[in-house]
């Protein structure tokens, strides 16, 4: 009897054990599902992040003028290294084919930024230009100090005929850029492995001199850098303004970043005895295609005369030119004509096929609405900023938006094969986006073949994931207009509103807030009206 008493009572001892810790599991598990808001933190890189080092970093590949022949490497390390090397072979499966290789001492040149904001860094940058290569052939090359070498990295040079190619077309990196631009850029190099180039739209970094800026755009193309050549095109951000008058105000100066010469060795073929446009503006010669760059920020008067000389002495099938602003601007805010009015014409005279913009943070392509021109448009962006598209469209100016896009990162795959231009644009996720071929016509412009039916439906901000803007509340925003009106700062930045989360202040908006002089002001408020940062930005 005492036994079965006892055995009762353990089993109600377990029985009322296994039922708490179900409890405890549904209470641990009620927890876990609920959902809790989540606030964007934003990546903090140390300085050592961006910090040069003896061992080579920021290899990049760059092509001459003539392909065929020629090719350059840039590479970046700390000032110990006075001397270095880029050792060349012509690659083989055989690991020792570096038997055959040639060695190539550096230029070796300094760049002092601890007195330049934003960079801070002394570092020494080293080129070298292999000019006697054989065309249509894959070579291996490597670069170092005699001890410290990078690895060995494959290319291969243009060839003579016009065989089939493709290449990469990018807008704009220049925010967010490891974080975000990485998956566009990467997701060019999965669906186009062999291309054999890739423009970039200008806006790179932002700012212009920004070391970590500069650190996070290597860092998010990787090895891609030093494998697949740079065809870049600076834009706005990759320029900085110099006034004439402490506080950032009245006449300026625009200065290219101190970095873009030192990092990149590109064809100096560009208008003649202007140094300013070294390296920005120039063109190269592949495979039957002539690809130029533009310098939209400065001198266009001088880049309008050099580019008519280029395109008269053309003797390629394919015209393709690169520049950062467009001719037909498709976010709200927009409308500038005076490239329009200044290139279009000697774009429609000498028939240039295809023209690819970035800065306006969204997707469009199309063409004049005669059609008669041929010319097809295109502004792309690979990074994380988007704007809203502008309501009026194209047809204000001639001509008609095609297919376009907000809220979405794309990155574009262009391949030529002998009378057949073939585009495609790609979402950071892989998905077809937009879809076309020009077709060379002997009697008239391109025949367009459109073939977006068989991308993914339309992306807008209403129809992707979450909103891009946080909505500020009516109080809130009463409060910051009273504040700010009598200094001028009447134009709310609907887009630039940002709920996030601070570790002393509690839930915060981040607003920016613009005058009619379109200076910027910076401001973050919590949600009990307090207004506890204020930032000013003069207008760039």
């Amino acid at each position: 009897m005492k036994f079965r008493n006892l055995l009762t009572a353990l089993t109600l001892v377990l029985l009322v054990g296994c039922s708490e810790a179900q409890n405890n599991e549904h209470n641990v598990a009620q927890t876990h599902n609920h959902k809790q808001e989540v606030f964007y933190e934003t990546p903090v890189y140390e300085k050592e992040w961006m910090q040069p080092g003896i061992h080579p970093d920021r290899i990049m590949l760059n092509i001459g003028a003539d392909p065929t022949t020629t090719a350059s490497v840039t590479w970046r390390t700390t000032t110990e290294v006075k001397t270095a090397y880029a050792e060349i072979a012509k690659a083989t499966a055989a690991p020792k084919f570096w038997r055959t290789a040639q060695r190539f001492t550096a230029k070796t040149t300094l760049l002092d930024g601890r007195e330049v904001e934003d960079a801070g860094i002394m570092s020494n940058h080293h080129s070298v230009t292999f000019n006697t290569l054989e065309p249509n052939t894959l070579y291996g090359y490597r670069v170092g100090d005699g001890e410290h070498w990078s690895e060995w990295i494959q290319f291969k040079t243009a060839s003579k005929t016009n065989d089939k190619f493709s290449f990469i077309y990018l807008g704009d990196a220049q925010n967010n850029i490891f974080e975000l631009f990485s998956r566009a850029i990467r997701q060019g190099f999965q669906k186009a492995p062999d291309a054999r180039f890739i423009v970039y739209a200008g806006d790179l970094v932002s700012p212009a001199d920004s070391e970590e800026d500069w650190t996070e755009w290597f860092k998010a193309g990787g090895f891609i850098h030093s494998m697949i050549p740079s065809f870049p095109s600076p834009g706005n951000h990759d320029y900085h303004r110099v006034y004439e008058h402490e506080g950032n105000k009245g006449k300026y100066k625009q200065k290219l970043s101190i970095q873009w010469r030192q990092q990149f060795t590109l064809p100096e073929n560009g208008p003649k005895g202007v140094d300013e446009l070294k390296e920005t503006s120039y063109y190269m010669d592949f495979q039957g295609v002539r690809m130029i760059s533009l310098d939209t920020n400065k001198l266009l008067e001088e880049q309008a005369k050099w580019l008519r000389e280029v395109l008269a002495n053309n003797p390629n099938k394919w015209t393709i030119v690169t520049y950062h602003h467009p001719f037909y601007p498709i976010s709200r805010g927009r409308a500038d004509r005076t490239r329009r009015d200044l290139f279009k014409p000697i774009f429609d005279e000498f028939k240039v096929d295809l023209a690819l913009q970035g800065h306006d943070h969204a997707y469009a392509r199309g063409r004049t609405i005669d059609k008669t021109t041929g010319t097809m448009y295109v502004v792309s962006i690979g990074g994380g900023k988007m704007y809203r598209l502008s309501p009026e469209g194209w047809e204000r100016w001639g001509a008609k938006q095609e297919r376009d896009a907000e809220n979405t990162q794309l990155v574009q795959v262009l391949t030529v094969d002998g009378d057949t231009l073939q585009y495609k644009s790609y979402t950071a996720t892989g998905e077809l986006y937009d879809a076309f071929d020009l077709v060379k016509n002997e009697k008239g412009p391109n025949t367009l073949v459109d073939r977006q039916s068989e991308a993914i439906d339309a992306r807008y901000h209403h129809n992707t994931v979450n909103k891009y803007h946080d909505e500020l509340p009516l109080d809130l925003k009463n409060i910051v207009m009273a504040k700010y009106k009598d200094a001028g700062y009447v134009n709310l930045q609907v887009d630039k509103i940002k709920r996030a989360l601070d570790s002393e202040a509690g839930i915060y908006y981040g607003i920016e807030i613009r005058n009619k002089a379109k200076e910027k002001l910076k401001i973050k408020i919590d949600e009990s009206g307090n207004i506890f940062e204020e930032k000013f930005e003069a207008k760039y």
